[in-house]
């Protein structure tokens, strides 16, 4: 696969600069390399199919909204970077098409924001198995954190009279919420609240 033959001539390269490199330490940074490999994939695909079906900005906006909240909230990662990649296509090509098209009144989006509040501030922040939150005073600064996030976003919501700009920052709100879900990290088949183990 061409993923593993790049990986494996940029860790052939570390080798050759770093000889007495740690196991450990070129695992660390092996696993950085990857995950933005992957990311770059990712991205590239999905804005060139959303070039493609004319809702460039939105996915863009929505990327951008949502790894803000997602830098602080985690959240559940599959276990295959295809999965990943066809969850990530679904859900911001799904999303910004629908961002185009809904119109929530009033009285919805302020029940829809109160329950992802909820959610946000029960479930924030969800570690991962390969990046456990073992610190309690982190989890408690990642979970303020979201909550602001969350909050800043849906008072933004009311500022701004862009009907899908409000949508994008409810949506960005909602999918980093299914991605803290403990029944996510059961859906996808990896493990919840790692930091325990610990």
């Amino acid at each position: 696969m061409i993923k593993e033959k790049i990986l494996f001539k940029i860790k052939q390269c570390i080798l050759k600069s770093n000889e007495n490199i740690s196991d450990i330490k070129l695992e660390e940074i092996m696993y950085g390399i990857e995950g933005i490999y992957l990311t770059l994939i990712k991205i590239i695909v999905i804005l060139t199919i959303s070039f493609l079906l004319h809702i460039f900005k939105e996915t863009i906006i929505l990327l951008l909204l949502f790894n803000i909240i997602r830098f602080v909230s985690f959240g559940a990662h599959t276990k295959g970077s295809t999965s990943c990649l066809l969850l990530s296509l679904t859900s911001f090509i799904g999303l910004a098409i629908l961002s185009k098209y809904i119109y929530l009144n009033f009285y919805i989006k302020i029940l829809i924001e109160i329950i992802l509040i909820i959610i946000i501030s029960l479930f924030s922040p969800a570690d991962t198995i390969k990046r456990p939150i073992i610190s309690k005073k982190r989890r408690i600064i990642y979970k303020i954190s979201s909550i602001i996030i969350t909050i800043t976003y849906f008072i933004l919501s009311f500022v701004i009279k862009d009907n899908t700009i409000n949508n994008l920052l409810i949506l960005s709100i909602f999918l980093e919420s299914i991605m803290i879900l403990p029944v996510t990290y059961k859906l996808l088949g990896v493990s919840y609240n790692n930091y325990k183990k610990y």
